[in-house]
């Protein structure tokens, strides 16, 4: 939703106060109609909107509905810096309300009297260096979370829970919000959120035990172990690396025929007879293309190398052995006590997510875990009881930009980390293990991204660097 309003607002020019003895806006034309913007987009209220739409007159206005689920989805901005400034033109750096992340404003207008918004251009970019957030000491960003995780939650914007450990201690441990807004039921440490993507994690896992193990090769096609599958074009060209780096060109599975199918889709094989005849959308090995379908292959891979379930497997050979017993990917149709609704958010309300989920979770996301039990796999990655220290330093190495095998990796030196995140509909999550500096990171939540990442990320933001 961000990022592609974000595409969408070409025309939009969004603003906030700046912070107190913060940066003066100009009092030029254009500033004048800034700061307009500014109290009118952060206000949150149609008729503000339609009161500088009349003062203002410009083409080609945004939706109004669009303006204001964004406003909702950010919660305003804040005035970092005015960069350039003429009569009739501004550029301007802003932060949203609610998180670190930082965008570029351009704006031109007409030299009538009121003047015309004529362009305002928008897009996220690095925050500069000089603008950048301070490291603090451990006991401060622990603090600094508790306190962004509380304000975040009074404001109806984070439910869910966060887990810092370092070094196998447990720094802060805490939850939030309603797993359940029906009834009521709050979010505890013993809350089961659904992963999305960071499923894939497991995944990979399972994978590289099977090439330890001898049965499957990492440059071999598809195709030697999916004798039967429909494209052959696929099967011949596509290898297991391929699949784990997203560089296979094997698509996705959202769109349409999900939507049409998704309550039918019950088995990986099911998955496999609705995407198995589609072809590549480019030649494999050539670049990074994020493939849900590819991690849905590695699935059958595994069950047509072992003989038993996706679902088996993981729960044999990296739940158990991790000592992970929060964590299965069981029908939504089943009883899970503790699993928490996943609420998205629709015309400012949020409301359950049940008509977007899938059958159950696949190997391509969509099971679900405890903090707890995330901090359990990070140790037991960590320690080498799933798979070698070897081959686990070659999967989280990047091989596609900064992807390995099933896992994001972040940063360099002391602050290069590894993990996944997982997004959806009600569903986010992420899990930063940072090696050098022992510190585990991991944010679960049942609302729309980036509700919980976005407390991973403050807190990686600030944490000490050493």
């Amino acid at each position: 939703m961000r990022r592609a309003f974000l595409s969408l607002c070409i025309l939009v020019l969004l603003s906030s106060p700046s912070f107190a003895g913060g940066p003066e806006i100009p009092q030029t034309p254009a500033g004048k109609v800034f700061a307009a913007w500014l109290t009118a987009f952060n206000s949150g209220d149609p008729a503000q909107y339609r009161a500088f739409d009349a003062a203002y007159p410009r083409k080609d206005a945004p939706p109004m509905e669009d303006r204001l689920a964004f406003q909702d989805e950010i919660g305003g901005f804040t005035l970092l810096r005015v960069e350039k400034s003429e009569p009739l033109s501004l550029v301007v750096l802003l932060q949203e309300s609610f998180s670190d992340m930082v965008a570029r404003l351009e704006m031109g207008v007409s030299a009538d009297d009121p003047p015309r918004l004529l362009v305002a251009t928008i897009e996220p970019v690095p925050r500069p260096a000089d603008l950048a957030i301070p490291r603090m000491t451990e006991a401060g960003a622990l603090a600094a979370l508790s306190t962004r995780a509380e304000e975040l939650a009074k404001r109806d914007r984070f439910s869910g829970a966060v887990l810092v450990a370092r070094h196998g201690t447990i720094l802060l441990q805490k939850a939030w919000g309603r797993a359940n807004r029906e009834t009521g039921a709050p979010n505890t440490l013993d809350t089961q959120f659904r992963l999305g993507s960071m499923n894939k994690m497991f995944t990979a896992i399972a994978i590289l035990q099977l090439v330890e193990a001898g049965k499957i090769a990492l440059d071999d096609p598809i195709g030697k172990y999916l004798t039967d599958y429909p494209n052959k074009d696929v099967a011949a060209k596509v290898t297991v690396r391929h699949l784990l780096t997203h560089t296979g060109g094997t698509g996705n599975i959202f769109g349409p025929d999900f939507a049409k199918n998704r309550l039918a889709l019950r088995e990986l094989s099911d998955y496999l007879k609705l995407y198995g005849s589609h072809g590549l959308d480019g030649e494999p090995g050539q670049r990074f293309q994020y493939s849900n379908y590819g991690f849905i292959l590695l699935g059958a891979l595994i069950e047509k190398v072992t003989g038993t379930s996706y679902y088996d497997y993981v729960r044999d050979k990296i739940f158990l052995p991790a000592g992970m017993t929060s964590t299965a990917s069981l029908p939504e149709a089943d009883s899970v006590p503790r699993r928490a609704v996943g609420y998205l958010r629709k015309d400012a309300k949020w409301v359950p997510n049940t008509d977007t989920l899938p059958w159950r979770g696949t190997s391509a996301g969509g099971g679900y875990s405890t903090v707890g039990d995330l901090l359990r796999f990070a140790q037991a990655l960590e320690s080498g009881k799933l798979i070698s220290k070897a081959l686990f330093t070659e999967a989280t190495t990047p091989h596609q930009g900064d992807y390995g095998y099933g896992f994001i990796v972040r940063g360099e030196g002391a602050l290069r980390s590894y993990g996944h995140s997982g997004g959806a509909p009600g569903i986010n999550g992420d899990l930063r293990i940072f090696p050098r500096l022992g510190y585990v990171v991991i944010s679960l939540g049942n609302l729309d991204p980036p509700a919980a990442s976005r407390l991973a990320e403050f807190f990686t933001d600030r944490m000490p660097g050493s």
